[in-house]
């Protein structure tokens, strides 16, 4: 029996950075493995939160965008099964006979409420029995695997992998919970007040900066290699658009007019009748929105969230500007131009804290802007990570030298130009799921995913 399972999920705040981590594995190995074990209960402790509801909206499917919340409790559980206890400890399957059902490529999300999934409380055995196992599986690893060639093993690869992918789950299940409109099952928190006033934009010089992950082990296959690119200079938003800016986009009747939207984005914005981001209505001169089952008026001053790349592209052309590209954001985000090097976040390496960002739903809702002084960039950009994920102009498309890693259905099968990237993470994104180098993507027309964005435009010659 594993002695890691009583491990205090309060130690798992420690254990948020990631140089940190690593650092510990190379001193002791056996403190390494408790802090993985702590974000590990951290993380299934957050799932069982977010699906501890009634069985009817367990097993219900909410919109055909989305699973039914309890296939994404049981297949965070064989997505762990299969990564940890076959592919690195070579166990044969627990229940093979499940493994199509919660293959997410096997299945569309709107197909998955007709197979036979495991029900409630039959998935929480399964995944407790897995984790029993994963934890054993930990236990037993030694420095020299960690240190090892074995890309699995090296540095807790694996675990990162699934707790990163568990951690992802659980955003998605949030994003499910909205759109279920039943009011109660999702806590609020406080947040910080924001800063009204300030500069608009922030300018960043032109040259090159190191874009991708460095020396993080955790980090993506997407993500890498770490590589030099080289930008003009250009103006970007210090803060994402407010509700309040957008706002006064629809009532200048952008939704009307063709001329701010792409072809694609015009055809899609005239056959789903969209005239406003998701979930928001008007009654006489006020907005208001719907936020987990509950009616109240859009606050002017939030950044803006649930509108598509399409919404959000015409929007910027509206403003003048464009959405910036994704090197531009990452180089706005992390780049360091006095110490010539990359940062893990805005603020320098250290481990998101209270006073830098608003993640981990520690509010269901973003958070008002200049609320987070603590997180600007070197360039003075502000809440680029947490609040909302932000749409940039860019393909999902891989960096030069990209080598796909553990499998192609992670990254390789969705590059090309279909899906735009995002940045940045959400307030309902885990610390640990949030980087400067880490790239989100989806479909060009998603809105049920908490995405909001900022805009750029290239500086002036004599500005340059």
């Amino acid at each position: 029996m594993s002695t890691l399972r009583n491990t205090k999920a309060a130690e798992a705040t420690d254990a948020s950075h990631t140089a940190a981590l690593h650092t510990a594995a190379l001193d002791d190995a056996a403190a390494f493995k408790e802090r993985i074990a702590a974000e590990l209960d951290e993380g299934r402790r957050r799932s069982l939160t977010y699906t501890d509801i009634d069985d009817d909206l367990l097993v219900r499917q909410h919109s055909a965008l989305m699973s039914p919340l309890v296939w994404d409790l049981a297949h965070v559980g064989n997505y762990e099964e299969l990564w940890v206890l076959r592919e690195l400890a070579g166990a044969d399957p627990t229940r093979p006979e499940i493994d199509t059902i919660y293959d997410a490529f096997a299945h569309p999300r709107k197909d998955r409420p007709n197979l036979p999934l495991l029900g409630p409380a039959e998935a929480r055995t399964y995944i407790a029995g897995v984790r029993g196992r994963v934890l054993d599986v930990l236990e037993g690893l030694g420095e020299a695997d960690l240190r090892g060639a074995d890309p699995l093993r090296a540095g807790g690869f694996v675990f990162g992998l699934v707790l990163q992918h568990e951690h992802q789950h659980d955003e998605t299940m949030l994003a499910t919970l909205q759109l279920s409109g039943r009011p109660g099952l999702v806590r609020d928190g406080d947040l910080p007040p924001g800063r009204p006033g300030g500069a608009e934009e922030v300018f960043v010089p032109a040259g090159r900066f190191r874009a991708g992950a460095g020396a993080d082990p955790w980090a993506y296959d997407n993500e890498r290699p770490a590589h030099d690119a080289d930008l003009p200079a250009f103006w970007i938003d210090r803060h994402p658009v407010t509700a309040g800016a957008y706002a006064a986009f629809v009532e200048d009747g952008g939704y009307a007019e063709p001329r701010w939207w792409s072809p694609r984005g015009w055809r899609w914005r005239a056959e789903q009748g969209v005239t406003a981001p998701l979930f928001w209505w008007r009654e006489g001169h006020t907005w208001w929105r719907t936020r987990f089952g509950r009616a109240e008026p859009v606050p002017a001053d939030e950044p803006v969230q649930h509108v598509s790349w399409y919404e959000a592209d015409a929007y910027a052309r509206w403003a003048g500007k464009r959405l910036p590209t994704e090197a531009e954001w990452e180089k706005a985000c992390g780049w360091d131009p006095a110490a010539g090097r990359a940062r893990a976040y805005p603020w320098g390496d250290a481990a998101p804290g209270p006073a830098h960002a608003n993640l981990g739903h520690r509010a269901s809702r973003p958070a008002p802007v200049g609320a987070f002084p603590a997180g600007a960039s070197c360039y003075g950009a502000e809440q680029m990570i947490g609040d909302v994920w932000e749409w940039t102009g860019s393909w999902f498309l891989p960096y030069p030298g990209f080598r796909g890693f553990p499998y192609r259905e992670y990254s390789e099968v969705f590059f090309g130009r279909a899906h735009r990237v995002l940045r940045g993470g959400s307030w309902a994104t885990h610390p640990r799921a949030a980087r400067a180098s880490f790239r989100n993507w989806d479909l060009p027309n998603r809105r049920q995913i908490f995405a909001g964005f900022r805009c750029a435009r290239p500086a002036p010659k004599e500005e340059a």
